[in-house]
């Protein structure tokens, strides 16, 4: 399929309504490599407090969890990713040095169809759009047809670490280069309250739990392994003591550009609930911190839930 089937005109038919006396939610789940795990979390609680999810939109991480809950596996990535070692995690990318990234993208979508299988997002039992970005044309794009795994590979595409996705010529990014929480897909889906999970939110002035002596033994050596390789591909000077590798600085100046952006396009398109997690709360690739993240979402997400004034909130948006 062209670029030309995915535009922000091409929106999918408005989702089925509820079950009678559940209030329906349309989610819009962000971007934030390993952060995003916490959306599982988010899900879970959102759904144990009785809401039914009936539309997704996502971008990058956000896609990814959010594609996966509505093919109704979540449960079967969430079991997997929490056995996940840092090792595993290693094993999992496939370094290239051309395609205009540092890792094809291709070992982990393989592994995850291996393990979920694939489906046509159109015969998805809810609405679901993944939101990326067509490189050459300079626009957003919303992924609402195809094969589902082929809609998230070209979501996840974080300029300069994964190869974009190429389709008829054209190169498809991350979604998060322009709309890093995508409310906007969301608009006339047809649900009770539109919710919104930021992982861009202030970040953490102390940083919680602590790890032993042993895991932090461990956590220097995977962030010193993957830094330096990332960091020899992309070219540094002499390396200076205690200052921030490469990586570390493009990572945390892409995560303060992108969490000013989703505020920006918040403030624009207004959730009728935002859940907030802080920026910092893990790095990009700690996908082996999984459980913990996890866990931090549904414990975010019960704290929004419960201070949230239903009645406070603008008026749902509905299909007209």
């Amino acid at each position: 399929m062209s670029p030309d089937d995915f535009t922000a005109a091409d929106i999918a038919s408005p989702a089925v309504a509820g079950a009678r006396g559940k209030p329906t939610v349309a989610l819009a789940l962000g971007a934030g490599g390993a952060k995003g795990l916490a959306h599982i979390g988010v899900i879970e609680e959102i759904e144990h407090q009785g809401f039914e999810i009936v539309a997704i939109a996502g971008c990058s991480m956000g896609a990814l969890i959010g594609g996966i809950h509505a093919m109704g596996k979540l449960d079967v990535y969430r079991d997997w990713v929490c056995a996940l070692a840092r090792l595993d995690v290693l094993r999992l990318l496939d370094w290239t040095f051309s395609g205009g990234g540092l890792i094809k993208g291709e070992r982990i979508i393989g592994t995850l169809r291996e393990l979920i299988g694939d489906t046509q997002i159109e015969e998805l039992p809810m609405a679901f759009t993944a939101v990326a970005t067509d490189l050459d044309r300079e626009q957003e794009v919303w992924l609402t047809r195809g094969s589902l795994f082929d809609a998230i590979r070209a979501s996840i595409a974080i300029p300069t670490v994964f190869r974009p996705r190429i389709v008829d010529g054209y190169r498809l990014i991350d979604g998060a280069l322009l709309n890093p929480v995508p409310v906007t897909p969301l608009t006339g889906r047809g649900a009770d309250y539109v919710v919104a999970v930021s992982m861009d939110g202030p970040s953490e002035t102390a940083i919680a739990p602590e790890h032993d002596a042993a895991d932090a033994i461990a956590d220097a050596s995977y962030r010193h392994r993957i830094g330096e390789f990332v960091g020899r591909l992309l070219g540094h000077g002499v390396s200076q003591p205690r200052e921030p590798g490469t990586f570390e600085t493009l990572t945390q100046a892409m995560d303060l550009m992108q969490a000013n952006l989703a505020r920006l396009r918040l403030a624009d398109c207004e959730p009728d609930l935002l859940i907030q997690l802080p920026r910092n709360i893990a790095s990009a690739y700690e996908f082996y911190r999984a459980r913990e993240l996890i866990d931090r979402g549904r414990a975010q997400a019960r704290e929004s839930l419960a201070g949230w004034s239903k009645t406070a909130t603008a008026t749902p948006l509905r299909s007209s």
